[in-house]
């Protein structure tokens, strides 16, 4: 498996180095339960809400033998998600073998520096950002 990440078309990609050891993707459905005056209780199927997930790994400092992509190293990673925070515009997600393909926004990005290695560990929340485009008339 793989997980990428990238702004606006491709202008920068991040292959994450190291996999998260879980990945769990919430898709929720905007059901609505009312009570009526004959039936009790009922249940209305909504739309679907937004995908949502948490990416938890860590950006290696170090050329461990288990890395799958030396681009850049340990902070830079973060000083690349931190800016594209900043140009607040949705990041592409891609995961490969799960078929997932979405733009999400970031919701938050925790980070620290623990072991002494210099690596960063982190938390990625992510949730699925849905365009909108105004119809003509």
């Amino acid at each position: 498996m793989n997980i990428y990440l990238s702004i606006n078309n491709r202008e920068q990609v991040i292959k994450l180095p190291v996999l998260p050891s879980e990945l769990s993707i919430s898709d929720p459905q905007n059901n609505e339960n009312f009570d009526s005056i004959e039936k009790g209780e009922m249940k209305l199927i909504g739309k679907s809400g937004l995908k949502s997930f948490d990416i938890q790994s860590f950006f290696p400092a170090n050329d461990y033998y288990f890395v799958r992509d030396r681009a850049y190293s340990g902070i830079e990673y973060i000083e690349l998600l931190e800016e594209w925070k900043e140009r607040r515009v949705p990041i592409r997600v891609v995961i490969d073998e799960m078929n997932i393909n979405l733009p999400m926004a970031i919701e938050e990005l925790t980070y620290s520096s623990e072991d002494g290695t210099k690596d960063i560990y982190y938390t990625l929340s992510l949730e699925q950002f849905r365009f909108v485009f105004a119809e003509r008339v």
